[in-house]
């Protein structure tokens, strides 16, 4: 009986470390950054990956949680670090700022991305089989690796802004495959950008989906936007159950798993 004990016990705690990630200090440009990677369990192939990007207010617990939910899936996943190592906003004014900087800076925005993409791939990924993901302002930021053909297969925005760069007009054709996740309530995405939006990626001849869900406001995904609807962002569990369900599809598929 005591054997049973420790072996149910064991087993418990190797199936908590396969899930643990680490922090990894990179960089891109002259600033440190501090991403969090986390490795699926069986690494002896080379297995896709996928960045996940935060929203406003920077890399947090709710962003590790979804990389550690992907290692889960059998994906390498690293959360990336977007502002800068130790670089966290403290109110949503100082967030509306910051995260404003770089939508006003696709380049340099884009530019993170690719130095997360690269970690990404020194880690083990697959360089074959990468994807980008993110939430709000996250999920702008999975928009740009496609729109600036950035080395992945596919991209997931979850209730991301869908407005694009205006100090340059890009023609050519999207490569990767596009998940657009939407609150069909959403008060900070308004119908005539999701239209610009459609427009954009018929234009640039892109694989592309975008999937509404009812009821469901900004920041659908997130427990600790609360529950008030009538602020314009507050967590649907119903919505974000199907989102990631329909995410989790379109990787497959993307990957061919």
């Amino acid at each position: 009986m005591k054997r049973l004990i420790l072996s149910i016990l064991l087993t418990g705690l190797v199936g908590h470390l396969a899930a643990q990630g680490k922090d990894i200090s990179y960089s891109s440009q002259g600033t440190k950054l501090k991403g969090y990677l986390v490795s699926p369990e069986n690494k002896s192939s080379k297995a896709p990956g996928v960045v996940v990007i935060h929203a406003w207010m920077g890399l947090n617990d709710f962003v590790k949680g979804s990389a550690t939910n992907l290692a889960k899936l059998g994906y390498y996943a690293f959360a990336a670090d977007i502002y800068g190592e130790g670089v966290r906003p403290q109110s949503p004014a100082e967030a509306g700022k910051l995260s404003g900087s770089y939508k006003g800076d696709r380049d340099l925005y884009r530019s993170r991305i690719q130095a997360a993409i690269e970690q990404l791939i020194k880690a083990g990924a697959d360089p074959e089989r990468i994807a980008v993901m993110g939430y709000c302002f996250g999920g702008t930021g999975a928009l740009e690796a496609a729109r600036a053909n950035l080395p992945v297969k596919g991209v997931v925005s979850f209730h991301g802004g869908l407005d694009k760069r205006g100090d340059k007009q890009e023609n050519s054709e999207i490569s990767a495959k596009v998940l657009v996740l939407h609150g069909a309530d959403d008060p900070f995405v308004p119908e005539s950008q999701a239209l610009a939006f459609r427009e954009e990626m018929r234009s640039r001849k892109a694989d592309w989906q975008m999937i509404y869900y009812s009821d469901a406001v900004h920041a659908f995904t997130e427990p600790a936007a609360g529950n008030n609807k009538s602020s314009g962002a507050a967590y649907n569990e119903k919505a974000a159950k199907r989102s990631w369900e329909d995410m989790k599809k379109f990787f497959q598929e993307v990957f061919a798993m």
